[in-house]
C-alpha cells in the first residue's frame, strides 16, 4: 500500500479522544498513529496482515492496522492497547500479567486487543472461541497457553489487581510478576523502532536481488540529485573503519556493505539516507547498479565439489571449520553389538521468525555515537560497530531496548553500523526499521543439517558404542558456524552413557542465507539423529522406549563423551521418571484409539535431552553491580538483556535472596554500555546460571559489606526502614541513616561488584576435557493423531519434564517450557525456510495458537553446586527434545519414520506409500 502524495485532513476518534490528521488519505492507519499519533502500542510486524502485531479495534471490531488506509477509519473510533487502562489495568490485562502471557511482549498489545473485542460480547469464552478470536494473531515466544488461560480467567474474578511481590529472603521459587512486566500490556514499553527521533533521517538498504554476483555503481550523486528529500548514499568506500565483523573474532568475515561483489541474496551493498516523507515513497528500482550473476551453490554437497570455486580463499573446499569427539573405540563396540542400527536425516533452514523486525536509531552525542536497538549482546554490538567505524570502543554506546524476540538472530550485528555510518557522516540521527521482507532475506537462520549415524547395544540393553557425523549448511559467512561445529559432537549422544563414541560436526560454506544460533546450536538437529535411533534400538531389542532411555541415562558418577565427570546434579533420570505415569496412560490411550480406528492412528513418543549452559570452553564471564543508594532504593545494573525470557526479573530475585532484602526496594538500570556492566550475551541458556551467579555473588558481598559496617555476624537480618537500614541480631538492633554516609560517583553509600566465569577446561584434540561447567537436563512425551490418508498431524498433548536445578521463579519456568514446545512443534511439522520463496509469515508457517496443544509441565528440581541457588539454565534446552519426540510419535502411529525435517504431510503421505509398497 502506497502512501501517496497528496494530503487531506481526516478526522476520528482515538480511544475516546477526536483526532485530526493531515496524511496522505492511503497511509497505513497503522503508520498513522505511531508516527502522527505517537501510539507506539501498535507494532508493525509485517505490513502485510500476516502478523497481526496492529490489530486495534475500528468501531468495536478488530482490524490489522497496516491494512487498513487513514482515509477509511475517517469518522470511526479507533482503540488501540493504551486505551484500554483507562488509568489502572483491566482486568484482562492484570491477568495476562499474573498468568505469565506477556515474554518479550511485542505481539501483547495486538492479543490484549482482540480479546477485548472478544470478552465484551462472551465474558466466559470457551478454549475454541479464544483461538478463533486470536488465531490471526502470531506469538513466538509464549507457546499461546498462557495466553490463552489468560482471557479465560479475565472474567472469572479470581484475578487480584494487587501484585504483591514477595518478602525478603522469599524470593526464589516464588513467581512475582515480571518486574518489566506492566509496560508490556500497556503499550508503554518501547521496542527498536518506537522511538525514532523527530529529525531523524530515514534510511533504506540497497541488498543483492542474487545469491551470489559482482556489482558496479552507476553515477549515484547524479541519482540522489534527481530524488529530492535524499540527503546522501553510502557505499562501502564511506566506511571509515574495518569493513568486516563476526561474532567470533578470529572468524569474522563479514562486511558491513559488500565491497565489488555480493556473497547471498540480501546482502547489503549501499544505504540511502533521507528525510522521512520522502523515503516513504522512494523507489529503489531505478538505483543505479548493475549486477553480473555468478556462479552460485546453495547445498553443501556442491560446495564441497572437486573443482568448486572458494566462497572465501582461505577457507579450502569451503569448510570453516570442523568439531571433534571420540573416546574410546567406537568401530571395535559396535563391531561386537549385539544389535546396530544405522540412520540418515536431514534438516531444513529454520527462520527465527521473531515478530519485531531489527529496528533502531542512532545519534551523536558529542564525540559519542549512541546506537539504540534491539540487540541480545550490546558489547558485542559495540565493538563490532566500533571497529567497522573506525572508532575507539569507549565512543560508542550502545542502548539496547526492549527486545521483540531474538532467539540467537539478534546476537549478531545488522543495521547497527548501518545506521551509525549515517548518524557518523551525517551529524544528524539515522533510522531505519527492517521490513518483514528483508529481515527474513538478509539475517540468520538455523543451520540445515545432512546427518547420518550408527549406534550398537549389547544384549542386555546398554548402549555400547555410537558414530556420528553432520554436515551444518553455514551459508556466506561463519556467524555462529564454529560454535555450532564444536557443540553438536559433543552433545551427540543425548545424556547417556556412550563408553565408544567417535562424533564430527562441520560447518560448510554456501551461497544461502548465513546460519547463525538459533536455541539449540545445532543440538537440536543432532537430537533428532540420535533419539530417533534410540526409538529403534529399543524395538529391536524388545525393550520399552521409555526403560531404554532409563537403562542408559547419565547419572551421579558417569563420565561424559568428552571424558568430564559428573559429581552431582545430574537430573535425565528424574525426568524420565517423572513422565513415567503419563507415559503408560498414553500408550494405553493410543492402544484403545487404534484398536477402534482405521484411517487415523494415534502415537506416542519420547525424546530426551541434555545441554550444556554457557560458552563451550571457552571463557564466558557476567559482571553484576549493586548498591544502596541515600534513600535506601537498592539499584540492580542488570546487564543481561531480557528478550522475554525473564532475566530482569529473575536475576533480581537471585540479588534480593542473596542480600537479604525484598524485591520491592530494587530498581533496575538494564543493559546501556555506558552504564552497566558487562553480563555477557544473552544466549546458550546462560543468563541465569551465569549472570545469576554474578548476582548472587554481588548480593552475598554487598550484604557482607553492610553487615561487617555495623560489626554484626552473618546471621543478623536487613530491613530497610524509608532511607535508613535496620540490623538485627538476637536483642540488638541498629540503625544506619543513609543520609549519613559518603556517597560515591554513582550515587551508591554501600556497593559491590562482581563477576563470575563458570569453571571449564579446553577440549584437547580428541575432544577431551571440561566444555562446560553445568549441565541441564530434560525429557518429554508427544501425544499425536495422524491421518493415514492425508498425512496430517494433530498434536493431543506434550508432556515436558524438565530439571531446572532450583525454579528461580516457576511461572516464568513454565512460560519458556511452553514456547520452546511451540517452536519445536514449528520445526517438527511446519518450518522449512526456502531462499527466494519464503520470506514473509504467508508463506513461511510458523506455529498459531490453534497449532500447540495443552502442555503438562513437570518441573524436575536436581540442584546443581555451581548454579545460583542450585539453578541451572533452560532456554535452549526445552525446544530440543520436542521435534524428535513428535517424529518417534508419528513412527508409533505409522510405522515409518520421515527423514526430511519438517514433517509435512506430503513426506508423511511419500513415506507411508513407500512403507506400503514394499508390503
Amino acid at each position: 500500500m502506497q502512501s501517496g502524495l497528496e494530503r487531506a485532513d481526516i478526522a476520528f476518534a482515538v480511544n475516546g479522544a477526536a483526532v485530526s490528521v493531515n496524511v496522505p488519505p492511503l497511509r497505513r492507519l497503522s503508520q498513522v498513529l505511531r508516527d502522527e499519533l505517537q501510539l507506539t502500542g501498535t507494532k508493525v510486524g509485517c505490513d502485510a496482515g500476516d502478523c497481526g502485531a496492529c490489530t486495534v479495534l475500528v468501531d468495536g471490531d478488530p482490524v490489522c492496522a497496516c491494512l487498513m488506509s487513514a482515509a477509511s477509519a475517517a469518522g470511526a473510533s479507533v482503540t488501540t492497547v493504551e486505551g484500554l487502562a483507562n488509568g489502572r489495568l483491566s482486568a484482562l490485562q492484570a491477568s495476562f500479567l499474573a498468568h505469565g502471557a506477556a515474554q518479550c511482549g511485542i505481539c501483547t498489545p495486538a492479543l490484549l486487543v482482540a480479546a477485548t473485542a472478544l470478552l465484551d460480547t462472551k465474558p466466559r469464552p470457551t478454549e475454541t472461541e479464544v483461538q478463533d478470536a486470536l488465531g490471526g494473531i502470531l506469538c513466538r515466544c509464549t507457546g499461546y497457553r498462557k495466553i490463552i488461560a489468560a482471557v479465560m480467567d479475565a472474567s472469572s474474578q479470581v484475578v487480584s489487581l494487587d501484585f504483591r511481590l514477595p518478602r525478603s529472603g522469599q524470593a526464589i521459587g516464588a513467581s512475582p510478576v515480571r518486574l518489566d512486566g506492566v509496560p508490556k500490556v500497556t503499550g508503554a514499553e518501547n521496542f527498536g523502532g518506537d522511538s525514532f527521533p523527530a529529525n531523524a533521517l530515514a534510511v533504506l538498504v540497497v541488498r543483492s536481488p542474487h545469491y551470489h554476483a559482482s556489482f558496479a555503481f552507476g553515477d549515484l550523486d547524479g541519482w540522489a540529485k534527481a530524488h529530492p528529500g535524499i540527503a546522501a548514499v553510502f557505499t562501502a568506500a564511506d566506511i571509515p573503519g574495518k569493513n568486516c565483523f563476526g561474532v567470533i573474532g578470529p572468524f569474522a568475515d563479514q562486511p558491513a556493505l559488500a565491497e565489488g561483489f555480493a556473497r547471498l541474496r540480501g546482502e547489503a551493498v549501499a544505504l540511502v539516507a533521507g528525510e522521512r516523507e520522502a523515503m516513504l515513497d522512494l523507489d529503489l528500482s531505478d538505483f543505479p547498479i548493475r549486477w553480473t550473476e555468478l556462479p552460485h551453490f546453495l547445498q553443501p554437497a556442491e560446495a564441497q565439489a572437486d573443482g568448486a570455486a572458494l566462497i572465501h580463499a582461505n577457507r579450502p573446499s569451503n569448510l570453516l571449520t570442523s568439531g571433534f569427539v571420540e573416546r574410546g573405540d567406537p568401530e571395535a563396540a559396535l563391531a561386537a553389538a549385539a544389535i546396530t542400527v544405522s540412520g540418515a536425516i536431514d534438516t531444513s533452514y529454520v527462520e527465527h521468525a521473531y515478530i519485531e523486525p531489527e529496528a533502531g536509531h542512532a545519534y551523536l552525542d558529542g564525540d559519542t555515537l549512541v546506537v539504540v536497538t534491539c540487540t541480545q549482546a550490546p558489547y558485542m554490538d559495540r565493538d563490532d560497530t566500533a571497529k567497522v567505524l573506525g572508532l575507539a570502543v569507549d565512543k560508542v554506546r550502545i542502548v539496547p531496548t526492549a527486545t521483540g524476540g531474538g532467539f540467537g538472530s539478534k546476537l549478531d550485528v545488522s543495521l547497527q553500523p548501518l545506521i551509525g555510518l549515517v548518524a557518523l557522516k551525517t551529524g544528524r540521527p539515522a533510522a531505519l526499521a527492517y521490513t518483514r521482507n528483508e529481515s527474513m532475506m538478509s539475517t540468520t537462520k538455523r543451520h540445515p543439517a545432512e546427518m547420518k549415524a550408527t549406534i550398537g547395544a549389547d544384549a542386555e540393553g546398554h548402549v555400547t558404542g555410537m558414530i556420528f557425523a553432520g554436515d551444518f549448511n553455514t551459508g556466506a559467512y561463519a556467524s555462529w558456524g564454529p560454535t555450532v561445529a564444536n557443540r553438536v559432537p559433543v552433545h551427540a549422544s543425548g545424556p547417556y552413557a556412550t563408553p565408544n563414541y567417535r562424533a564430527e560436526g562441520r560447518a560448510i560454506h554456501t551461497h544461502g542465507p548465513i546460519s547463525g544460533a538459533f536455541r539449540g546450536f545445532g543440538v537440536p538437529q543432532a537430537t533428532i539423529m540420535q533419539e530417533t535411533l534410540y526409538d529403534e534400538l529399543a524395538d529391536k531389542l524388545g525393550i520399552d522406549r521409555l526403560d531404554f532411555r532409563l537403562k542408559n541415562c547419565l547419572r551421579n558418577g558417569s563420565e561424559t563423551v568428552t571424558g568430564q565427570g559428573l559429581e552431582s546434579g545430574v537430573g535425565i533420570a528424574e525426568c524420565l521418571g517423572a513422565l513415567r505415569p503419563h507415559w503408560e496412560r498414553a500408550e494405553a490411550d493410543a492402544d484403545a484409539f487404534n484398536s477402534q480406528n482405521r484411517d487415523k492412528k494415534r502415537g506416542v513418543g519420547v525424546a530426551s535431552c541434555w545441554y550444556g549452559c554457557g560458552n563451550t570452553s571457552l571463557p564466558n564471564p557476567s559482571t553484576i553491580r549493586v548498591g544502596i543508594a541515600a534513600d535506601g532504593t537498592v539499584v540492580l545494573h542488570q546487564g543481561a538483556v531480557d528478550i522475554g525470557q525473564g532475566s530482569n526479573t529473575v536475576i533480581t530475585q537471585i540479588c534480593a535472596d542473596a542480600l537479604g532484602l525484598p524485591l520491592e526496594r530494587f530498581r533496575l538500570k538494564s543493559a546501556d554500555t555506558a552504564i552497566s556492566p558487562d553480563a555477557g550475551k544473552t544466549s546458550a541458556s546462560r543468563q541465569t546460571f551465569v549472570t545469576g551467579k554474578a548476582a548472587e555473588k554481588a548480593g552475598r558481598a554487598l550484604r557482607e559489606k553492610i553487615l561487617r559496617f555495623a560489626n554484626v555476624s552473618e546471621k543478623a537480618s536487613l530491613q530497610l526502614d524509608g532511607a535508613a537500614i535496620v540490623i538485627r541480631e538476637g536483642e540488638a538492633t541498629r540503625r544506619i541513616d543513609l543520609a549519613t554516609l559518603d556517597v560515591d560517583a554513582d550515587g551508591f553509600v554501600f556497593r559491590a561488584e562482581e563477576t563470575y566465569d563458570p569453571p571449564t577446561l579446553p577440549l584437547d584434540a580428541k575432544g577431551q576435557g571440561k566444555p562446560y561447567a553445568v549441565y541441564g537436563y530434560g525429557a518429554q512425551i508427544a501425544e499425536l493423531e495422524v491421518d493415514l490418508k492425508l498425512g496430517t498431524v494433530k498434536l493431543i498433548k506434550i508432556t515436558a519434564a524438565h530439571d531446572v536445578g532450583r525454579a528461580i521463579n516457576p511461572l516464568l519456568v513454565e512460560g519458556q517450557i511452553e514456547g520452546g514446545i511451540a517452536q519445536g512443534i514449528g520445526m517438527a511439522l511446519m518450518e522449512e525456510y526456502i531462499p527466494g520463496r519464503t520470506e514473509n509469515l504467508h508463506d513461511y508457517l510458523i506455529p498459531t495458537i490453534g497449532d500447540v496443544p495443552p502442555i503438562e509441565t513437570i518441573l524436575v528440581e536436581v540442584p546443581d553446586p555451581e548454579g545460583p541457588f542450585g539453578a541451572k539454565g533452560l532456554g535452549e534446552h526445552v525446544l530440543i527434545p520436542t521435534a524428535p519426540a513428535i517424529l518417534n510419535a508419528i513412527r508409533h502411529a505409522t510405522g515409518v519414520l520421515v527423514t526430511k525435517v519438517p514433517a509435512t504431510p506430503t513426506r508423511i503421505r511419500a513415506a507411508i506409500r513407500e512403507k506400503e509398497a514394499r508390503a
